[in-house]
């Protein structure tokens, strides 16, 4: 990656990585719970040449401000457009993962005139319970730093398949030191920011371009959380690719090829 710096925004300081021709159209990045914007690596890698491309770290995580939770979406959602204010971005392709997915689907239904398509990926517009968030919210906030250890202790089998796992050592311990290291108030906030958020009823509103992309063995946002949403958007695109939650680092050139045939047709 290059250029990764703090940018000073309405919202606060934000840690991005920004990559690619300056007049290219520009492809944001928003990471999962739990990692940074490095783990937009391999998709920096692969859309630079031809993009202008932008990455950052969620409130409450890496580099990027920790404030008191909880958070909300529509804080989450408007720091991604004061990172585009401030980065002088009237209109951005927006790919999210996770709960950088469930961000994208609040910008479509809430800002689609800063957008010209969004790629919402191993996401869902209703993600876990609340009581289940709060719980996790509570046993980190509690627990502090140790608590981030044994969340990233146990994070490998919800991101990604056991035999992945055992052939890419190196690749999980990656998305392990992560989330080892983010502070337990971003985390837990941003749990509670997933708890309390509920997207269904706005999925109707969505006319930016949308892609559902799910992956096969995800065990937290299904493929038939894609199909319910891709049934409630209409003209969104559904795929599907052979991972689990992380399908970006499991799966990096399926995953590039099906966010590529995407965002091709709208610039």
């Amino acid at each position: 990656m290059t250029d990764t710096y703090s940018l000073q925004t309405r919202n606060g300081a934000f840690r991005v990585a920004v990559s690619g021709p300056a007049d290219a159209p520009v492809l944001l990045f928003s990471n999962s719970l739990g990692t940074t914007l490095e783990m937009w690596e391999g998709q920096f890698a692969a859309f630079a040449s031809t993009h202008r491309v932008v990455g950052y770290d969620t409130r409450g995580h890496g580099g990027s401000p920790v404030t008191t939770g909880p958070y909300h979406f529509i804080e989450l959602g408007d720091d991604v457009l004061a990172i585009m204010d401030a980065l002088n971005i009237e209109r951005a392709l927006f790919c999210g993962i996770s709960m950088g997915g469930h961000t994208g689907l609040w910008l479509g239904a809430h800002a689609p005139e800063r957008f010209s398509g969004i790629a919402v990926c191993n996401s869902a517009a209703k993600i876990g319970t609340e009581q289940g968030w709060a719980e996790r919210a509570g046993t980190v906030r509690n627990g502090g730093a140790a608590a981030m250890k044994e969340m990233a202790a146990s994070a490998p089998q919800r991101w990604f398949t056991p035999d992945f796992v055992q052939a890419q050592p190196v690749v999980v311990a990656a998305a392990q030191s992560m989330i080892a290291g983010i502070a337990p108030e971003g985390y837990a906030s941003c749990c509670e920011a997933l708890g309390q958020s509920d997207l269904r009823p706005d999925l109707h509103r969505i006319t930016v371009p949308t892609l559902l992309l799910a992956g096969e063995s995800d065990p937290v946002t299904t493929v038939a959380d894609a199909q319910a949403m891709h049934e409630a958007i209409a003209g969104s695109s559904l795929a599907s690719v052979p991972a689990s939650h992380l399908s970006n680092l499991q799966v990096p050139q399926a995953f590039n090829q099906a966010l590529a045939r995407f965002i091709t047709p709208l610039e």
